[in-house]
C-alpha cells in the first residue's frame, strides 16, 4: 500500500513552489491571500517568483525549493503555483528517500502530473491530481473546493468520485477492475516515455486528460502510448476532459474515444470532470480504487490521508 500523507487541518502551513513555468506575481499573491483568508499559514519557496525564460528558475533551483518543503516539518502540504512546462527537469535532483520519510500532500495537474506519478512510483507517496494555487480564487466552483478538501482533509472511505450535478460520466466498455489510479496529462506522459521517469501503468487504472491540442495531435499521443505498451499494462482507463481541443479531419475527442479507445478492450469510462476543465475532481494518484463501468462508478477504496 502507498504511503498516505498526514491530513490537512485548519491552521496548517502550506508551502508554495513554482516547479514549471513562471507565473505573474499578482496571480501568486492573490492565491496566497485566499489561502490565508481560509485560515492557513503560508511559506514561499525561494524561487516562487523567479523567471528564467520558459521556466521559473533553473532545474536545480526549482528542485531545491521542492526539497526544502519536504524537509520542513512545519509544512503539511506542498502546492505548486501552476504547471506549464519543464516539471520533468527537476526529477533527477530530488531525493526520494527524504520524500518517503517526510510525506506531504502534493496537489496539482497539467505538467505537475508527471511529478505526482513519479512521487508515487519512486517514493510510494499518494499524491493528488487536484487544485493548484491558481485555483484558489474567490468565486471559483464550490465543487472543486469540496473535492479537494474531501480528499485531503477527511478520512472518508470509500469515496465515490462523481461529476457535478447535471454532468454524467459515460461508460464506454463495460467491466469491473480494482487497482491504484495513475495518470493525468497526456502530453506530459508522452514527453517522458523512454526516460527513467516514464509512467508505469502496470496493474493500474489509467487516467488521461488533455488541453489545447487538436485531435490529430491527441491521436498521435494516444497511439504513442499504445505502441509503448501503456494500454496493454493497465487494467482500466478513465478519459477525462480534453479542454479547448479542436476537431481535426472532422474527428472530435468523443469520436477518438469511440473508435481508438474502445478498440483497446479495457473497461473504459469517459467524461470525468478533470484538471483543465472548469470542474476538477480530486483524483488520488496511487490510491486503490474500483472502476465499475457496468454500474458507471469510480470509487476510491481507502482514505487518502492519515
Amino acid at each position: 500500500m502507498a504511503v498516505k500523507p498526514p491530513i490537512l487541518q485548519p491552521g496548517d502551513t502550506i508551502g508554495i513552489v513554482t516547479l514549471g513555468s513562471p507565473l505573474d506575481a499578482s496571480v501568486i499573491n492573490a492565491g496566497i491571500e485566499t489561502l490565508k483568508n481560509m485560515g492557513f499559514k503560508v511559506i514561499l519557496g525561494k524561487y516562487v517568483y523567479a523567471q528564467n525564460g520558459l521556466l521559473a528558475g533553473t532545474d536545480q533551483q526549482r528542485a531545491s525549493d521542492l526539497m526544502s518543503m519536504f524537509e520542513n516539518d512545519q509544512v503539511k502540504m506542498i502546492l505548486p503555483t501552476r504547471g506549464g512546462v519543464g516539471v520533468a527537469g527537476i526529477l533527477p535532483y530530488l531525493d526520494y528517500s527524504v520524500i518517503t520519510s517526510h510525506p506531504k500532500i502534493v496537489s496539482g495537474y497539467s505538467d505537475i502530473t508527471i511529478l505526482l506519478n513519479v512521487l508515487y512510483q519512486n517514493a510510494n507517496l499518494i499524491t493528488f491530481q487536484s487544485l493548484m494555487l491558481i485555483d484558489f480564487v474567490s468565486g471559483g466552483p464550490v465543487y472543486n473546493i469540496n473535492q479537494f478538501f474531501t480528499a485531503t482533509s477527511t478520512l472518508t472511505s470509500p469515496r465515490q468520485i462523481q461529476n457535478p450535478s447535471g454532468i454524467s460520466t459515460v461508460s464506454k466498455v463495460q467491466g469491473n477492475v480494482t487497482g491504484p489510479i495513475v495518470g493525468g496529462n497526456l502530453t506530459s506522459f508522452v514527453d517522458n516515455l523512454g526516460t527513467p521517469y516514464e509512467i508505469d501503468t502496470k496493474g493500474s487504472i489509467l487516467l488521461i486528460e488533455e488541453t489545447h491540442e487538436p485531435m490529430n495531435t491527441v491521436y498521435r499521443y494516444l497511439n504513442h502510448l499504445k505502441l509503448a505498451g501503456k494500454f496493454d499494462d493497465c487494467i482500466g482507463i478513465i478519459m477525462g476532459e480534453c479542454t479547448n481541443c479542436p476537431a481535426a479531419y472532422n474527428t472530435t475527442y468523443n469520436d477518438l474515444i469511440n473508435t481508438f479507445m474502445t478498440s483497446l478492450g479495457k473497461p473504459l469510462m469517459s467524461n470525468l470532470s478533470t484538471a483543465h476543465g472548469t470542474y476538477k475532481a480530486a483524483i488520488p494518484i496511487g490510491a486503490m480504487a474500483n472502476l465499475n463501468t457496468t454500474n458507471n462508478t469510480l470509487t476510491v477504496l481507502e482514505p487518502t490521508v492519515s
